[in-house]
């Protein structure tokens, strides 16, 4: 273990995160009340340049008009390419109620962009005296992104949380696809006459996480676009978990329950890992450094392991 501990990462559930556009108030009630840990309230891509102030204001009236109970609320903002992005900070934080928690920046490519909107932040807090801070994600997006993303996971002490965009993700790289997410019909290897299929994504998903571990910061899965494909999402899904990310995006309410259901720890997990720290506890009451359990050894390694699923489904059910 390196004497510089890894902090650990908020310890709030964000299993899934509902996307919606902040120009169509009227389904900002349902997502209030759907099964989403976080929901992202967008100003980026899915609303139209001459939109964004209406959907500004949309936002800011849902902020106090909607009980958004025990809802993480996060604004995606737009890019810092474009001119409406500190309009979004601005106007949002300054009339915006304290039940909005998170921004969300896109394509962000340096530290540089995260330490430009923290600065705006902390000063637009500052003048208008708010009393809960916001917290920030930033969107990994470009190859820019990639290239940068240790740096970006340290930017910020208001950093909680990194996403994948699958979509820019691919055409910064180049890469030669319109699928987001998912396996790619020509990303294959070929044996014995047999094509099999791996995952694109799966280098930089393991650079987000590898990045956001070591700064205390929640990796995050992104879009998965196909949403008459349950069982692609859940494939998908269960990859990214696998690699340690805690959640996944929903861009169609319908990929809510197949995420929270991903990034909940099983019941089956959780006995079984709470198993091993028993058998662990057991054994190193003994003197022991290892114990057997179902025929396998298991360290303290495998307790570390083991914590982590126990700590996840206790966070789930407290929340």
């Amino acid at each position: 273990m390196s004497f510089r501990v890894q902090p650990a990462a908020p310890a709030r559930p964000n299993r899934c995160q509902l996307f919606g556009p902040g120009s169509r108030p009227a389904i900002f009630e349902k997502m209030a009340a759907g099964a989403a840990d976080v929901i992202n309230l967008d100003l980026e891509d899915s609303v139209a340049p001459d939109d964004k102030a209406e959907a500004r204001a949309n936002i800011i009236a849902a902020t106090h008009d909607i009980d958004w109970g025990g809802k993480y609320l996060s604004v995606r903002i737009n890019g810092l390419d474009t001119p409406h992005w500190y309009r979004d900070v601005v106007d949002v934080l300054e009339s915006a109620s304290d039940s909005l928690a998170q921004i969300m920046i896109p394509k962000v490519g340096s530290a540089a962009d995260v330490y430009a909107v923290d600065a705006l932040v902390t000063a637009v807090e500052a003048a208008k005296g708010r009393t809960r801070p916001i917290s920030l994600e930033v969107i990994i997006e470009t190859a820019a992104g990639i290239a940068h993303v240790e740096e970006i996971a340290a930017s910020s002490p208001r950093l909680q949380a990194m996403s994948l965009g699958a979509a820019d993700f691919a055409a910064s790289m180049g890469m030669q696809t319109t699928g987001i997410g998912g396996t790619q019909e020509n990303y294959y290897m070929h044996r014995d006459g047999e094509k099999y299929w791996s995952d694109p994504w799966h280098w930089a998903q393991a650079a987000i996480v590898a990045a956001c571990r070591t700064h205390g910061v929640l990796p995050v899965d992104g879009p998965f676009g196909d949403f008459s494909d349950d069982e692609g999402f859940r494939a998908q899904a269960r990859r990214s978990a696998t690699l340690g990310m805690v959640g996944k995006w929903a861009i169609h309410p319908k990929q809510v329950a197949l995420a929270n259901e991903v990034f909940t720890p099983s019941d089956e997990a959780v006995s079984e890992a709470r198993e091993i720290l028993a058998a662990m506890d057991e054994a190193q009451k003994s003197g022991a450094g290892a114990a057997v359990y179902k025929g396998r050894l298991v360290d303290i390694a495998s307790v570390r392991q083991a914590e982590v699923i126990v700590r996840q489904a206790e966070m789930i059910e407290a929340g």
